[in-house]
Protein backbone atom coordinates (compact mmCIF):
# COMPACT_ATOMS: atom_id res chain seq x y z
CA UNK A 1 0.00 0.00 0.00
CA UNK A 2 1.30 3.63 -0.95
CA UNK A 3 0.02 6.61 0.52
CA UNK A 4 0.90 10.25 -0.57
CA UNK A 5 0.57 13.08 1.82
CA UNK A 6 0.44 16.53 0.35
CA UNK A 7 1.49 19.95 2.47
CA UNK A 8 2.51 23.65 2.27
CA UNK A 9 -1.09 24.52 0.68
CA UNK A 10 -2.66 27.84 1.64
CA UNK A 11 -3.60 31.51 0.98
CA UNK A 12 -1.67 33.65 -0.75
CA UNK A 13 -1.34 37.48 -2.47
CA UNK A 14 -1.12 37.13 -6.11
CA UNK A 15 2.62 37.13 -7.02
CA UNK A 16 3.79 35.03 -3.93
CA UNK A 17 4.82 31.99 -3.52
CA UNK A 18 3.84 28.53 -2.08
CA UNK A 19 6.24 25.00 -1.68
CA UNK A 20 3.95 22.33 -1.27
CA UNK A 21 5.30 18.99 -0.47
CA UNK A 22 4.47 15.17 -0.25
CA UNK A 23 5.67 12.48 0.81
CA UNK A 24 5.30 9.11 0.07
CA UNK A 25 5.44 6.17 2.17
CA UNK A 26 6.38 2.43 0.60
CA UNK A 27 10.07 1.46 -0.89
CA UNK A 28 9.07 1.91 -4.42
CA UNK A 29 9.05 5.78 -4.60
CA UNK A 30 12.56 6.20 -5.75
CA UNK A 31 11.61 3.93 -9.13
CA UNK A 32 8.11 5.53 -9.53
CA UNK A 33 7.30 9.08 -12.21
CA UNK A 34 5.30 11.54 -9.69
CA UNK A 35 3.20 14.21 -10.90
CA UNK A 36 0.86 16.96 -9.80
CA UNK A 37 -2.68 17.68 -10.68
CA UNK A 38 -4.95 20.42 -9.21
CA UNK A 39 -8.36 20.97 -9.24
CA UNK A 40 -10.48 24.00 -9.02
CA UNK A 41 -14.35 24.19 -7.97
CA UNK A 42 -16.61 23.22 -10.95
CA UNK A 43 -13.55 22.02 -12.96
CA UNK A 44 -12.10 18.71 -14.07
CA UNK A 45 -8.99 17.53 -12.83
CA UNK A 46 -6.03 18.91 -15.04
CA UNK A 47 -2.51 17.81 -14.85
CA UNK A 48 0.21 20.34 -13.71
CA UNK A 49 3.90 18.75 -13.34
CA UNK A 50 5.47 15.54 -13.99
CA UNK A 51 8.80 14.49 -12.83
CA UNK A 52 10.56 11.14 -14.01
CA UNK A 53 11.69 8.76 -11.32
CA UNK A 54 15.56 9.83 -11.80
CA UNK A 55 14.63 13.12 -11.80
CA UNK A 56 16.02 13.75 -15.22
CA UNK A 57 12.85 14.83 -16.99
CA UNK A 58 10.09 17.09 -15.86
CA UNK A 59 7.28 18.06 -17.34
CA UNK A 60 4.71 21.20 -17.03
CA UNK A 61 1.51 22.24 -18.31
CA UNK A 62 1.85 25.49 -20.35
CA UNK A 63 -0.25 27.26 -18.12
CA UNK A 64 2.58 26.87 -15.43
CA UNK A 65 5.59 26.90 -17.39
CA UNK A 66 8.24 29.04 -16.02
CA UNK A 67 6.58 29.74 -12.91
CA UNK A 68 6.28 26.08 -11.59
CA UNK A 69 9.30 23.78 -10.51
CA UNK A 70 8.76 20.13 -9.89
CA UNK A 71 11.51 18.22 -7.40
CA UNK A 72 12.17 15.45 -5.73
CA UNK A 73 14.15 13.58 -3.00
CA UNK A 74 14.15 10.20 -3.33
CA UNK A 75 15.95 10.02 0.04
CA UNK A 76 13.34 11.62 1.74
CA UNK A 77 10.44 9.50 -0.24
CA UNK A 78 9.01 13.62 -1.03
CA UNK A 79 7.91 15.35 -4.33
CA UNK A 80 7.73 19.03 -4.02
CA UNK A 81 5.97 21.68 -6.17
CA UNK A 82 7.70 25.47 -5.80
CA UNK A 83 4.98 27.64 -7.37
CA UNK A 84 6.03 31.41 -8.12
CA UNK A 85 4.01 34.07 -9.74
CA UNK A 86 1.33 32.71 -7.96
CA UNK A 87 -2.28 34.00 -9.98
CA UNK A 88 -5.47 33.91 -8.69
CA UNK A 89 -6.45 31.41 -11.80
CA UNK A 90 -4.03 28.91 -9.83
CA UNK A 91 -6.59 28.54 -6.99
CA UNK A 92 -7.29 24.71 -6.11
CA UNK A 93 -7.13 21.48 -4.59
CA UNK A 94 -3.42 20.41 -5.81
CA UNK A 95 -2.90 16.68 -5.48
CA UNK A 96 -0.05 14.08 -6.28
CA UNK A 97 0.36 11.09 -7.36
CA UNK A 98 2.34 7.85 -8.78
CA UNK A 99 2.57 6.98 -11.80
CA UNK A 100 4.27 3.66 -12.02
CA UNK A 101 4.76 3.11 -15.82
CA UNK A 102 4.46 6.27 -17.26
CA UNK A 103 6.09 7.40 -20.75
CA UNK A 104 6.55 10.92 -21.58
CA UNK A 105 3.08 11.51 -23.12
CA UNK A 106 1.64 9.73 -20.14
CA UNK A 107 2.70 11.78 -17.43
CA UNK A 108 0.32 14.17 -18.10
CA UNK A 109 -2.47 11.84 -18.27
CA UNK A 110 -4.80 11.54 -14.86
CA UNK A 111 -5.48 7.69 -15.74
CA UNK A 112 -1.93 6.74 -15.64
CA UNK A 113 -1.83 6.93 -12.09
CA UNK A 114 -2.27 4.94 -9.23
CA UNK A 115 -2.22 6.48 -5.84
CA UNK A 116 -3.32 9.73 -5.37
CA UNK A 117 -3.19 11.89 -2.25
CA UNK A 118 -5.69 13.55 -0.75
CA UNK A 119 -5.47 17.01 -1.72
CA UNK A 120 -3.96 20.54 -0.46
CA UNK A 121 -6.15 23.94 -1.02
CA UNK A 122 -4.16 26.76 -2.40
CA UNK A 123 -5.75 30.10 -2.67
CA UNK A 124 -4.51 33.18 -4.71
CA UNK A 125 -5.85 36.34 -3.55
CA UNK A 126 -5.77 39.02 -6.28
Amino acid sequence: QVQLVESGGGLVQAGGSLRLSCAASGRTFSRNAMGWFRQAPGKERDFVAAISWSADNTYYADSVKGRFTISRDNAKNTVYLQMNSLKPEDTAVYYCARCPACSAIGMRIMRQYDYWGQGTQVTVSS
